[in-house]
């Protein structure tokens, strides 16, 4: 066991993922700083994945690392076996890993000396390097496919995450590591929300986010993803724009009413400006999802809104205001 400051775990949750599974291994074997436990929950893979996480778990105990391996009895899907693999790692600090990526050799020891010398650090994330099936580098990073602009960056660096995140999810959960006190507040994970995108908003509500901008991991893109990333370019934005409007926006009303419940539950109570600033934007998505069908109509509703603010703190700006005046429904 590392005796510094903290122990290590990480999370790795499978499904039909052998062919890329030893790479992975290989990669975690391979850290300059090594982790103490890796914790690993197959969602029944019909593959080849049990078998070999059996023979690579070897190489790991030789190594001195922990390592914990279980399978589902029937497929539960990403979130909920994430969160049953999360409620067996006894890390102090918890990393997520998917099975497909490979890990850069200093990802471990970056990430550890930033909770090392921040103690109020509860969650940090990073840039990954977008790869192809075969490793074959691709024209973007993950940030970069992201749209991540420099305000949203300078907001995170300078312990404002709460309010960029309130806006969008900027955390993938592939380069994502937090400490384990976060899971009192986080478990049970809501099936409305995906696991990254809920342990970075508890996290930002309770303490400090922040993200390293340089790629910590290859970022495998293929069609087997269970969870992937693609660059919105301008045609992708205009598919979305002819999707039904009303029922994405139900769906993120129903979200922001699953965590103001979990706020509102919480003890020690969550911050009064923060869960004043998750109602307001529960309001504002209200607003919007009762706007008219008839496009003309709507203009008057999308003007109060824009003049007060609400798309630029709770949405992407001219962005969502553009889906609100074209968009479908």
């Amino acid at each position: 066991m590392n005796s510094d400051f903290a122990s290590t775990s990480i999370v790795l949750c499978t499904f039909n993922g052998a062919h890329f599974l030893r790479a992975l291994w290989d990669s975690l074997l391979a850290q300059s700083r090594l982790p103490d436990e890796i914790c690993v929950r197959d969602d029944v893979s019909i593959d080849d994945t049990w078998p070999l996480l059996n023979e690579l778990a070897q190489a790991a105990r030789a190594r001195g690392i922990a390592v914990s391996l279980a399978r589902n009895e029937r497929n539960s899907g990403v979130v909920a076996n994430f969160e049953a693999a999360l409620q067996n790692a006894r890390g102090d600090v918890i990393h997520l890993c998917d099975q497909d990526d490979v890990w850069h050799p200093r990802k471990l020891e970056t990430m550890h000396a930033q909770f090392a010398r921040r103690p109020r650090l509860l969650l940090l994330h990073g840039d990954a390097r977008l790869i192809d099936e075969n490793g074959v580098a691709l024209r973007s990073t993950l940030f970069q496919a992201l749209e991540l602009t420099r305000g949203e960056l300078r907001r995170v660096h300078t312990g404002r995450a709460f309010d960029a995140l309130l806006r969008r999810n900027l955390a993938t959960g592939a380069t994502l590591a937090f400490r384990r006190a976060l899971l009192k507040d986080a478990l049970p994970m809501p099936r409305e929300w995906v696991h990254d995108e809920w342990l970075a908003m508890l996290a930002a509500v309770r303490g400090e986010v922040d993200c390293i901008e340089a790629p910590l991991i290859d970022y495998r893109q293929h069609a087997g993803n269970q969870i992937g990333v693609q660059s919105r370019d301008f045609a992708m934005k205009i598919a979305r724009a002819a999707e039904p409007r009303r029922a994405y926006l139900l769906g993120l009303i129903d979200r922001m009413q699953v965590l103001l419940q979990r706020l509102r539950a919480l003890r020690p109570p969550v911050d009064g400006a923060r869960l004043r600033a998750v109602e307001s934007k529960l309001a504002h998505l209200q607003r919007r999802a009762a706007m008219p069908d008839c496009h003309p109509c709507r203009l008057p509703a999308i003007l109060r809104e824009a003049v007060s603010g609400g798309y630029w703190r709770y949405a992407r700006g001219c962005y969502a205001l553009a889906y609100d005046l074209f968009g479908r429904g």
